[in-house]
């Protein structure tokens, strides 16, 4: 229901103000800015009339930093102070990234302190968020240029299966310059916008995105205006680089190149890519570097590059596998990136999904597309009825519990944003703080999880084991970032954590993860009902103890013995028993001291009730 807009008699009608706001997708190798442009969402070119910037900044010591194709062109000259391929960088340990070969002409500074990967410029010390900021400003002030009006927010794309530091880098890139991000989107998504949006696809989609660095697929079901992703895979170090340092590879190894100066390794490099994308629309292509002639055709590309295609289909296998769906119930493919354009990867596409995949929207723009489209919305120049839009988690998030077990509170791709709740206790009596373990993983075991924090609830009112609530809350947004909070019901008390773990899990992490949970799930729920069994039993012997402190003389001694028998029986299963055998004997030792349990509560019940009437104790 829409409100009436009251006017003066006579008056001309008001229109609302179009408030401006992009899309940006910030790449690997490229980047691109978008808006809405009356009758739809554009890129917007720069003054040269290129809608693509090169994510590449040149640094000096005399002068501002330079990005985009001018940059681009200097790394041949000056490899060292010009940074490519910073996206990687994001959310990552130094120690993962130095010997990465993308990255093996910058010296890093070992002295920052906090093992994040700075590269050491003509400018001084950059680290990843500084250059990526350097690349959003150039962005910002193409947008600006070209709308001629100042930007009142964003919407930045993100890898699918970028982790939370990573997004919270982004995050810090864009608020060093002063945008306002209005939400990061995961790039699959976008393209899944872009194309339900404009071409009005229904059905089951498969978003193939292959760009410069990153490999992500998504599974999406589109209805109705719906886009609800299903499952999400990927490798966050997968990418058309990977197909450039193959060829680089291939030519030292035909031309028997040993070592090579960094500016020649940079040379090979920017030729590599050259000749992949000549392969694109030729059969052969010509070689000639540093006196040594050659060729490469398309099938020796395809047999070097064989290793890296295999990685794109088996990450489709599995998030088929995840969303418990065969090939034949994909509807649409819908191709991402400017790596898409290889045909050894369209060809591998079809092959697998036994269809052709949709090339309608440039591979290149149609993330930034998605993004603006978003970007209109949230800005409120659109109804946000238009569309809804579902993400999902992609790892399950959890806490710990005694027995060092994980209570998984949100599961792996529950969509997003979300928040659950789930109620827990004390284990011992009297027990005023409680230490709260964040991990993230599939399998039933913390030592088989990721620890992402630790924070304590204090304050808690003393009370006997079990007596306590304590409600622990976890909360995804939008942009993928947890928080997390404990609160103690009956007195209020709070603490909260938001999780930003210093550097997130590379792409290989992640899916051993995954596999590793399938092949140990039997064993995993073994070790739980063990653990689960022990953790019972121990309750079970410290309550009889408690109560034969208190109340001991209300046993006879035949009692007692029976007692301890049963007690050192159960114990000794503890340390060595099978579920099945700590549960079996915890039911014996709980019949034997039944009899002791109801003298107590009689005892305990007549003491309370002493001195009342009936009529009072009825009512």
């Amino acid at each position: 229901m829409a409100l009436l807009q009251i006017s003066e008699p006579g008056g001309k009608p008001t229109t609302p103000a179009h408030r401006i706001a992009v899309g940006i997708d910030l790449g690997t190798t490229n980047s691109l800015v978008s808006a809405s442009c009356g009758a739809g969402v554009e890129v917007l070119p720069d003054a040269s009339g290129n809608y693509l910037l090169p994510s590449v900044v040149a640094y000096a010591s005399d002068t501002d930093p330079v990005v985009g194709s001018v940059a681009r062109a200097q790394s041949t000259k000056d490899p060292k102070n010009t940074i490519s391929s910073v996206k990687r960088l994001l959310g990552r340990a130094l120690s993962e990234v130095e010997q990465a070969p993308q990255f093996k002409q910058y010296e890093f500074d070992a002295e920052r302190g906090d093992g994040a990967p700075a590269i050491v410029t003509a400018a001084g010390v950059k680290d990843p968020i500084q250059v990526s900021a350097d690349i959003l400003q150039t962005l910002v002030y193409q947008a600006e240029h070209s709308l001629k009006a100042k930007l009142e927010g964003a919407v930045i794309t993100v890898p699918a299966y970028f982790n939370d530091a990573q997004r919270q880098q982004t995050k810090d890139a864009a608020k060093l310059i002063g945008l306002n991000v209005l939400r990061l989107l995961n790039e699959p998504t976008a393209a899944a916008v872009a194309y339900g949006l404009d071409s009005k696809e229904q059905g089951t989609v498969v978003v193939f995105d292959l760009g410069g660095g990153t490999f992500d697929v998504s599974l999406l079901r589109l209805q109705s205006g719906v886009f609800e992703v299903l499952a999400t895979g990927g490798d966050t170090a997968l990418g058309g680089d990977d197909f450039d340092h193959a060829i680089v590879d291939w030519i030292k190894q035909q031309a028997g190149f040993q070592v090579l100066s960094s500016t020649d390794e940079a040379k090979l490099l920017h030729y590599a890519t050259s000749m992949k994308h000549q392969l694109s629309n030729s059969e052969e292509v010509s070689i000639e570097f540093n006196g040594w002639s050659g060729s490469l055709s398309a099938s020796d590309f395809r047999d070097i590059t064989e290793a890296l295609v295999k990685r794109t289909i088996l990450t489709c296998r599995r998030v088929l596998r995840d969303a418990q769906l065969e090939v034949e119930a994909i509807d649409n493919i819908v191709m991402v990136g400017g790596s898409t354009r290889m045909p050894v990867v369209r060809q591998a596409v079809e092959k697998f999904f036994g269809k052709a995949p949709l090339t309608d929207i440039d591979p290149d723009k149609v993330v930034a597309i998605g993004a603006g489209i978003q970007a209109d919305v949230l800005i409120g120049n659109k109804s946000a009825d238009d569309f809804l839009l579902l993400d999902v988690t992609p790892l399950s998030l959890g806490i710990e519990t005694m027995g060092e077990l994980v209570e998984k509170i949100i599961p792996r791709n529950t969509t997003i944003p979300v928040a659950k709740a789930q109620e827990f206790t004390t284990f011992k009596d009297g027990q005023t703080a409680m230490a709260l373990h964040v991990v993230q993983g599939e399998r039933e075991l913390v030592s088989d999880c990721r620890s992402l924090a630790r924070f304590e609830l204090r304050d808690i009112p003393p009370m006997v084991a079990g007596a306590a609530k304590i409600r622990v809350t976890f909360q995804v947004d939008a942009d993928g970032l947890l928080s997390v909070m404990a609160e103690e019901l009956s007195t209020g008390t709070k603490a909260e954590i938001q999780v930003k773990p210093s550097y997130g899990l590379n792409a290989d992490a992640i899916e051993e993860m995954l596999k590793v949970s399938h092949e140990n799930a039997k064993a995993d729920m073994e070790i739980r009902a063990l653990r689960e069994a022990q953790i019972e039993a121990k309750q079970l012997i410290d309550a009889i103890n408690s109560a034969r402190e208190i109340d001991g003389d209300l046993l006879e001694a035949s009692e007692a013995r029976q007692i301890d028998n049963a007690i050192e029986h159960l114990a000794s299963l503890i340390a060595s028993g099978t579920s099945v055998q700590i549960h079996e004997s915890t039911e014996e030792l709980n019949r034997i001291s039944s009899l002791f349990a109801a003298r107590r509560m009689d005892l305990h019940i007549g003491e309370a009730l002493k001195g009342e009437s009936i009529d009072k104790v009825e009512q």
